[in-house]
């Protein structure tokens, strides 16, 4: 047993070396790979995370810029529908005053037209007041002459 112990030993001092020279690997390869690893993989991260945050910022500006051009175009709609109201009350008051116009008009012709009427009636009533007159003298002296009278 003694010489399995001595044997370990021996095993153990020459493994020594190796230790140590895996330890210093660890050390070496923990500062000189996986540090700058690690440096790079947090830069790609920071980078992939603004990239983010640029592209939300973005499609929050594309966003903004939507809405506000969608305001521009239902103002310019309320403005075209507002100039288009103005226009057709405008047309109305225009056909109303036409109307109106066109209305006095056919009532003056038409009062007009009366007061023709009338005075050729009465101007007619005269001429048959006077005529009648003389038609009636006419027949009065052709019933007591005893001859037909005029026609």
């Amino acid at each position: 047993m003694e010489q399995t112990l001595q044997a370990l030993g021996g095993i153990m001092i020459k493994a020594i070396p190796t230790v140590i020279a895996l330890v210093f690997l660890h050390f070496f390869f923990r500062i000189m790979l996986f540090g700058p690893l690690r440096k790079v993989l947090k830069q790609r991260d920071e980078l992939t995370a603004g990239a983010r945050k640029a592209a939300e910022a973005s499609h929050a500006a594309a966003d903004r810029k939507a809405a506000e051009y969608e305001e521009q175009f239902r103002a310019a709609r309320a403005e075209v529908y507002k100039e288009q109201e103005e226009i057709r009350r405008r047309w109305l008051a225009e056909h109303a005053l036409q109307l109106a116009e066109a209305k006095g008009n056919a009532e003056a012709a038409v009062l007009q037209a009366k007061l023709e009427i009338a005075t050729e009636a009465a101007t007619a009533r005269q001429n048959l007041l006077e005529t009648s007159g003389a038609l009636a003298d006419q027949i009065a002296t052709s019933v007591l002459a005893g001859r037909p009278a005029p026609q």
